[in-house]
């Protein structure tokens, strides 16, 4: 069992969330998009609208949610998406698609050096993407699998697995994780 934080009662200080066993707070946790278009959590009667913002470690995309109110209050700190219920985990993993913070990168089209700039066209999950990295800013391996790339702009981009990918892209990542 998971610890998790949720503080969704009009009456408690936002800044001092209550502390509940995860089994007990994600069966009566609700998570869904309203007809307003934004996302909602619910708990015992106390509702509030929330975004998501994806906490470390990168390497446990599924785990470590922050559900957080317009204040930039945290509302509820999912440890693991599996506690949800199959309709808010639906919520919550399409409200972390939407924000793009991080995007997983299924192909690799080209990758050129020029000029101290790495030049990137690559197929994400959200679509196709061009972007540059600095020549000295190498691939970040993570500990449990992946890698992680960030862009001059600061974007990140991730690759779940490199077996995953076609030989094209598998050629073309080689050399940064050998």
């Amino acid at each position: 069992m998971h610890e998790t934080v949720l503080s969704l009662s009009k009456k408690e200080d936002p800044k001092k969330p209550v502390k509940a066993n995860s089994e007990e707070q994600m069966t009566s946790l609700k998570v869904e998009y309203r007809p307003d278009g934004r996302l909602w959590a619910s708990h015992n009667g106390s509702e509030s609208a929330v975004r998501v913002n994806r906490c470390f470690p990168w390497s446990e995309p599924d785990r470590y949610v922050s559900l957080r109110d317009d204040d930039e209050n945290e509302v509820v700190l999912i440890v693991e998406l599996t506690d949800l219920d199959a309709d808010s985990r639906a919520a919550v993993e399409k409200a972390l698609i939407e924000t793009g913070f991080v995007m997983e990168i299924v192909n690799i089209y080209s990758l050129v050096e020029d000029f101290e700039i790495r030049s990137w066209k690559v197929q994400t999950a959200q679509g196709e993407r061009k972007f540059q990295t600095r020549l000295d800013d190498w691939p970040i391996s993570l500990p449990g699998g992946g890698i992680l790339i960030r862009d001059v702009a600061g974007d990140l981009f991730y690759i779940h697995d490199t077996e995953s990918l076609d030989e094209q892209s598998r050629k073309l990542i080689w050399a940064f994780v050998g």
